[in-house]
């Protein structure tokens, strides 16, 4: 059992989390022998306990050893180590950022080394917007005890109190003899022993100097130039390239191949070890023609098809889940007697598609095996739980095998498991050299898990002033973040069912705060018409948070909501939500043309995640969120058929594409007295109910399932007489 199964704040809807392995190789004990050098070990996994990060077990080093974050040479350079993966959100400036304030040194002389097993501190994970909550505090905390030890060192040396000394631009100085000494000076390059103090003193956001600002990207120009490697770059000494074998259809299993015709190649080895098939050769077009020489014979079983997908969701799972997925549902008072008082009720269904994250990089590794031992490298968010995967895999102690990181091209919560380096590293076993595997977009899309489908029904009431007196929601299979809700409900059930899916499904940007927030907020909107209400005006009386209600008004009053008025073919709408301890609200304007063809005209979000670290990097988040939730919200859906999915490559899955974009104005709320909250996911969760709103405005159609429009929606016809809503 990995680490994260253990977590018991683990969100239900990561199931990739709770799969078992891809493959189970059938090593015999002569290959078991060969891969361990001869010595057979007892294999035991790393038991983290839900740990964020820090390394666990008897004599290994923790996460309260300074030495296993942070080092200082004696050419001033700095080292900082950290378990977590760049994978575009940019927390590799973040991080700099973080410690540069503490530690007082400038940022060109900080080098982060993340993501590697084999010099970083053990992590969790790259998900879940934790690494500038939790990652960075955390070395920010090294960083101010560095500072402080080497506060020590210069007033030992100097014979003076550590009080009379500053530290500024990478020296600790004593200002009344003017003596000077550069850090590398001090530290001579030697380990920095100390223990991590939670008492630390950290440096308040208002009085940030190095964090708060919009530094440039670090190693930007790298990436703009092409001189960054992605694993999909990476060469070896006599790497050759591999290919696998995919089953035709999802539950298809192989019952036989014939692999004559590619073993009779020149240059190619073919492995067979139970379901895997799959070839090496020096040249990626060989392992092609080598794979497509396999005649393989399938045994296939029923699948379910996608016209049944959200009766079949309704259905519990056979058996029900053990693992703790469906926990107890959230009770507040009596729903039952409320609706029976209640001066207004509604009840609506709203369902969402499977999705696909559609990465920029599609997965890949290099795997490479010298005496026993493994690396890999390859793009994931979890080089940890990657390192678990293949030391099971191949029967190793996890001492036995690295997982390096390159900084990776997206990933949204789609690379979470490491069947891309099983897959490498077992080629390369076979072949004895470096294999190199690249799944193609297709792959991609066909065997990579989708964000989960869902049914959600929602139960209301209302009093006589359009406030909340009850609130019911149910979720199937889609998940349960942000599924309680943000407005004052005195009466409240609400409870996550968990279900079959028929296709593999998974961790996906900010998880089903998206689904939910879109029910959540799509059923306010059908509140505020049943009760002749200005959509903003009922969220208003329903709202206590004050956080939630400042970005509302703040994107009310950015996008001029007061004095927008909706006609016919030409609409507006307004969501807001709150997810991972930041807030979020977006009005939007949309236009529907006499053909059903929906074009969104502007956007306006206010956004809040405590005091900011970057400015002009959350902003790029942010509106990386927007632009991604334009898909899920409009057009994005996985299209399958027994066993088959129908839609695998862009030509016929519709992902956001420049000329989709609208006018984008981000207004950032800098709230310097609170700590910084992630922001990488949580703007994502506005865009759908607010389009949804816009469209019903435009339209007087009002859409309850995502995609709203991926083939257009009814012609456009006279909007029932509304306050321009």
């Amino acid at each position: 059992m990995s680490e994260k199964q253990r977590d018991p704040d683990l969100e239900p809807e990561r199931y990739e989390l709770r799969e078992g392995l891809p493959y189970r190789f059938e090593l015999g004990r002569r290959g078991f022998l060969q891969l361990l050098g001869g010595v057979v070990v007892l294999v035991v996994t790393t038991d983290a306990d839900g740990q964020e990060s820090g390394r666990t077990g008897a004599g290994a080093i923790t996460d309260r050893d300074l030495a296993a974050w942070l080092h200082v040479s004696e050419d001033g350079t700095v080292t900082v180590s950290t378990g977590k993966a760049e994978v575009g959100q940019n927390i590799r400036t973040s991080l700099t950022q973080a410690v540069a304030e503490e530690l007082r040194a400038p940022l060109a002389s900080i080098r982060m080394v993340m993501g590697d097993t084999d010099l970083t501190p053990f992590d969790m994970g790259t998900f879940g917007s934790r690494t500038t909550p939790f990652m960075a505090p955390q070395l920010r905390r090294a960083a101010a005890t560095a500072r402080e030890l080497l506060k020590e060192l210069a007033a030992q040396e100097w014979g003076v109190e550590p009080a009379a000394l500053v530290v500024a631009e990478g020296r600790v100085t004593h200002p009344v003899t003017g003596r000077s000494l550069a850090f590398g000076a001090l530290t001579k390059g030697q380990k920095l022993v100390r223990t991590l103090g939670e008492d630390i003193p950290l440096t308040p956001a208002e009085r940030w100097t190095v964090a708060g600002r919009s530094v440039p990207k670090v190693n930007g120009r790298d990436h703009v130039t092409g001189r960054h490697r992605y694993a999909s770059d990476l060469t070896r000494p006599g790497m050759w390239h591999g290919t696998v074998l995919r089953p035709p259809a999802i539950g298809a299993t192989l019952a036989s191949v014939d692999t004559s015709a590619a073993e009779a190649m020149s240059g190619v080895v073919v492995v067979r070890d139970g379901d895997f098939v799959g070839v090496a050769a020096s040249r990626a077009s060989a392992a092609a023609r080598a794979r497509d020489a396999l005649r393989p014979v399938w045994k296939t079983t029923p699948q379910p098809s996608g016209r049944d997908l959200y009766d079949r969701l309704r259905k519990p799972p056979e058996p029900e889940p053990s693992d703790g997925r469906r926990g107890a549902p959230h009770v507040v008072g009596s729903v039952a007697d409320a609706l029976s008082s209640a001066h207004r009720r509604l009840e609506s269904t709203y369902t969402v598609a499977y999705i696909a994250h559609v990465p920029l990089e599609p997965r890949a590794a290099v795997a490479e095996w010298i005496d026993g031992r493994l690396t890999v490298w390859t793009g994931t968010q979890r080089p940890f739980g990657v390192r678990g995967e293949l030391a099971e895999a191949f029967h190793l102690p996890e001492e036995k095998v690295r997982v390096i990181v390159p900084d990776t091209g997206s990933g949204y919560g789609g690379k979470h498991t490491g069947e891309c380096a099983v897959e490498a590293a077992r080629l390369a076993k076979a072949a004895g050299r470096p294999v190199k595997l690249v799944w193609s977009r297709e792959e991609e899309f066909r065997w990579a898990y989708f964000r989960p489908a869902g049914v959600i029904d929602v139960h209301s009431g209302v009093d006589a002033e359009g406030r909340l007196v009850a609130w019911e929601m149910h979720n199937y299979n889609s998940g349960s973040a942000a599924i309680r809700t943000p407005y004052a409900a005195p009466n409240q059930r609400i409870e996550f069912h968990p279900s079959d899916s028929p296709l593999r499904q998974g961790s996906y940007r900010v998880l089903a705060a998206t689904a939910n927030n879109f029910a959540r907020e799509s059923h306010m909107d059908e509140l505020a018409a049943a009760m002749k209400l200005d959509p903003l005006e009922l969220r208003r009386r329903n709202l206590e948070d004050p956080r939630l209600r400042a970005v509302l008004e703040a994107a009310a009053d950015r996008f001029g909501w007061a004095k927008a008025t909706s006609e016919p073919g030409h609409g507006h709408g307004i969501a807001c939500g709150v997810e991972k301890g930041s807030y979020v609200a977006t009005c939007t304007e949309v236009r529907v043309d006499a053909s059903g063809d929906v074009r969104v005209l502007r956007l306006v979000t206010a956004f809040e995640c405590g005091a900011i670290v970057n400015p002009e990097h959350l902003r790029n988040q942010v509106e990386g969120c927007l632009v991604m939730g334009l898909g899920g919200a409009l057009f994005e859906a996985v299209e399958f058929d027994k066993g088959e999915i129908l839609n695998p490559r862009l030509s016929l899955y519709r992902v956001p594409r420049v000329s989709d974009l609208p006018e984008i104005d981000i207004m950032l709320l800098d709230r310097k007295d609170l700590p910084s909250a992630g922001a990488g996911e949580t703007p994502i969760v506005g865009v759908a109910p607010a389009l949804a709103g816009a469209i019903f405005a435009a339209t007087a159609t009002r859409l309850r399932a995502l995609p709203l429009a991926p083939r257009g929606i009814p012609r456009p016809r006279e909007a029932a007489s509304r306050r321009g809503r």
